[in-house]
C-alpha cells in the first residue's frame, strides 16, 4: 500500500489523464489492502469480521471486474495478469460458500490464495512492464 502511495504521490501531475476506471480500480484495490492486515490479525469467525469479510470480497470482486476495462497495456487486449482478475472471481464466492458452511480449512485456503495471487502476485506485476503506478514509482 505504501509503493501505491508513494507512485500516486509522485504521479499527481497526470492524475486528470487518468480515466474513471483507473481510479475505481484503485480505490476498490486500496480497500481491500487496507482491510487484509485487519482481517487476518483480529479475532475471526464474529460479527466485525463477517461484515468486513463482506466489504473485503465486494472490494475484490469489483476490482476484478473493472480491471477488465482497464487495458492499455496490450494494446486494447487483456494481459495475462487478467488471469489473476479471473481467479478472483471465482475465489471470492469459493471463499463464501466455504465460511458460510464453517469449512474453516477450505475458507482460509481460499483467502490464502487470493491474497497470494489477486493481491501480492498482481501488486507485484503492477510495478514492472512499464505500467503506469511504476512509471510513477521509479520513472
Amino acid at each position: 500500500m505504501l509503493a501505491v502511495i508513494a507512485a500516486l504521490v509522485r504521479g499527481q501531475s497526470q492524475w486528470d489523464m487518468l480515466p474513471w476506471q483507473i481510479w475505481a480500480h484503485l480505490a476498490t484495490l486500496s480497500i481491500a489492502l487496507l482491510l487484509t492486515p485487519v482481517m487476518l490479525w483480529r479475532k475471526r469467525g464474529d460479527s466485525l469480521h463477517r461484515q468486513l469479510g463482506w466489504v473485503w470480497s465486494l472490494a475484490m470482486v469489483v476490482t476484478a471486474l473493472i480491471s477488465f476495462d482497464i487495458r492499455q497495456v496490450n494494446d486494447g487486449g487483456l494481459s495475462f495478469i487478467h488471469v489473476l482478475s479471473v481467479m478472483t472471481l471465482v475465489l471470492v464466492p469459493l471463499l463464501i460458500w466455504e465460511a458460510r458452511r464453517h469449512k474453516i480449512a477450505a475458507h482460509r485456503s481460499a483467502v490464502r490464495g487470493l491474497i497470494t495471487g489477486a493481491l501480492l502476485l498482481a501488486g507485484f506485476f503492477t510495478f514492472p512492464f512499464n505500467r503506469l503506478l511504476g512509471n510513477w514509482l521509479f520513472g
